[in-house]
This record gives structure tokens, sequence and C-alpha cells, in this order.
């Protein structure tokens, strides 16, 4: 079996404005598909995958591990969108080797680590009020974990007092609707600096979160690590990160945290299980990260069945609703309450609806940096 054609496809979002995705068909006739997580940068993406198609056709699609270190290391370049481009040909890949195989991605990783894979829910809700009434509803239809910004609009001009006690609002909002049986994550999208990151922390830990994400920017990998030191309870960081020994420095800077690789940006299914095991020798956890809808989940959710060290991935419900754009995935990952079951399927068990596949029209995402009244970037540090 060989590699006859890799496509790649720019395919509208309803979420994110596009999605891009490679499709990669054998000369026996399977098809696997795979998408990249860079989704800030689609075009980018394209150039590095047209580049890289020239040497795939021809290769053996089951040569997964050195498809990753040849293209990887086929010329003297790094970065997201280097490795968004793997991500997306090594997700198409095990997709063909399933469906090779005849069996599910997770039980070529290894088998089954555990039946069904814990989900918490990305919350809707800028407000207490907002956030209070999304919580008990999430908790009624099942989910465990939930999460969501504690940080309120406008945080980048307050002062430190105000921006804490407004996510103080924000977080005992949740944990007064759903009580102390759902765990509460507080993402806060690299908008801090260190020194705010810790103050903001300190005044969450009575909420008892089981994390906070992302506090500060992700410009050094030591810093991230050195920070988890600093805390009392729990960080998180790494859904930007693209590599093994990326996450290996931080864990090494900081020791034990949750790790949150992306599987369209850290190097795909074959990366990830390998980052899952460098958490593991520092007894670190691995709580997936999940912003692009179902092609993405279900890639994640193969890699969360087979490793030891999982804890929770993340969901957005937008995956199940009939959004225009992302009908065009079939998935084989339906969730039960707070969790998806291993799916019973041949590959990844996602497809693409032909007919609609040029129907969803791709946009660029706007800018989205906020500035301060100063006139200043307010992500700068």
């Amino acid at each position: 079996m060989r590699i006859e054609k890799v496509e790649g496809l720019l395919i509208g979002s309803d979420l994110l404005g596009a999605n891009y995705v490679v499709r990669i068909t054998t000369d026996t006739g399977i098809v696997g598909i795979g998408q990249s997580g860079t989704w800030g940068f689609p075009d980018a993406t394209q150039k590095v995958v047209e580049q890289y198609a020239t040497w795939l056709v021809g290769q053996d699609p089951l040569r997964i591990e050195y498809i990753q270190q040849y293209l990887y290391r086929m010329r003297p370049f790094r970065g997201n969108i280097v490795s968004g481009s793997l991500s997306a040909i090594d997700i198409a890949l095990w997709d063909i080797k399933g469906k090779h195989y005849q069996a599910p991605v997770w039980d070529l990783l290894g088998g089954k680590v555990r039946d069904k894979v814990r989900l918490h829910l990305l919350l809707a809700g800028g407000t207490p009020d907002e956030i209070r009434k999304n919580a008990k509803i999430a908790a009624d239809e099942g989910y465990t974990a939930l999460k969501y910004d504690p940080l309120q609009a406008g945080y980048q001009d307050q002062s430190l007092a105000r921006v804490i006690e407004g996510a103080r609002d924000m977080a005992a909002a949740a944990r007064e609707a759903v009580g102390l049986d759902v765990d509460l994550i507080f993402e806060l999208h690299r908008k801090l600096t260190p020194m705010q990151g810790i103050a903001v922390a300190e005044a969450l830990a009575e909420f008892r979160p089981l994390f906070i994400e992302d506090p500060i920017q992700i410009d050094s990998v030591v810093l991230q690590g050195e920070l988890a030191k600093r805390f009392t309870f729990p960080l998180a960081n790494g859904e930007r990160m693209n590599t093994i020994w990326e996450f290996r420095d931080m864990l090494t800077a900081g020791g034990p945290q949750y790790v949150r690789p992306d599987l369209g940006v850290a190097g795909g299914i074959t990366q990830v299980k390998k980052i899952a095991a460098v958490a593991e020798s520092f007894h670190s956890a691995l709580v997936t990260h999940n912003f692009q809808g179902p092609l993405i989940t279900a890639a994640a959710v193969h890699v969360d069945v087979s490793i030891p060290n999982f804890v929770t991935q993340e969901f957005l419900a937008l995956d199940e609703s009939p959004r225009p754009a992302d009908a065009i995935y079939r998935t084989a990952c339906k969730r039960v309450g707070g969790y998806i079951p291993a799916p019973e399927c041949v590959g990844h068990g996602v497809t693409l609806d032909e007919e609609l596949l040029g129907k969803a029209k791709p946009v660029y995402m706007p800018t989205n940096s906020p500035v301060r009244l100063d006139g200043s970037p307010a992500m700068a540090i």
C-alpha cells in the first residue's frame, strides 16, 4: 500500500471561521483525514503540507513513526505551523492504519485503559449570573467538570483588587450552582503577568479548582514550570506547545502539573502519546486540549482511552449542535452524560459529508488582541 494523493481542505467553521483538514488517499482506496490545530494561520499550514506532499506520495502510510521523523527533520525549522502540519498528517495516517487493520485507533495504541473518557465542558457565560445558570444546566446533564474564564470584561484596565474580586464572583457563581461534586477549571487565557497570576490564583484557591490554566503568556517554557512552584494547587499548561522536549523542559523546571497538549498542534496522535509518557514519568496527568470540533475530539479520545495518566478532556457542546459548517463531520464519538464511551469504529471514526464539503465557506478570524486604555497591547507581558 502506498500514498497516492495528499489534499489540503480549508473547511468553514461556525466557531473559528476555518478548519484546515488533510485528506490522504492510498492506492488501495483507503482514505484518512486529520486536522491541524493552527487555525489562526491556515494558509501557512497549507504551504507546508504542499511541500510535505511531494515526498509523501509513494510512501508506505503504515510507517507512521518513520514519516513523522523524516518530515520533522526535513528542514531545520520548528514551531506551531510545522507541528500543526505534521499533526494533521499524523492523524490522517492513524485513520488509514485503523481502517487497514479494521480496528479502532485506541486498539492499535495498546488497547483500552478505560472504557469511557471523562469530559470537562467549555462553559459559556461572561457574568456571574450567566455562569451560575449554565453551570447548573451542565451539571444536570451529567458533566462532572466545567471550565471557564473567570476574568470579566475590561480586566486589562482594572486595579488588581478589582480583577481579583471580579474573578472571585465568577468562581463563586459556579461553585454555588454545582456544589462540591463537580470540578471547576479556571482558564485565564494567558492574560496576566506572573505576579498578577499568582495573586489571582491565591484568591481563587478557596473555590477548590481542579487546576488553573495558562495564567501567563507561553513565551518561556521554563517560566511556565517555575510558576507552578509558586502555586498552592495545580497549574495546567501546554495547549500551544509543540514537542516532547518542550513538555519535558516545563516539567523539569516545575515538577508535577497537568499537561495540556492539543492533538492538532503537538504532533498528532504519535507525539501526544509520547507526551503522555513523559508526563507519566513525572507523575503528571494529561488533560487534552480541544477547541476545534468533532475531528480533534475524536483523535484525542483515542489517545485518552489508551493512556494511564488521563484525567479529563475538553469538550465543546457545539460539537453536538446542527451548525451548518460542522455538520460536515460524521463522528462515532457520542457523548453520554459527561463522558464519551470508547468508540467501536475503524480508524478514528470521523468521516466527511462530501455533499456538504463545498458549502461551508471558510473565513479568516478577526484580530482579537485586547488593547489597554493607554493604547498598548494588553497581553504583551
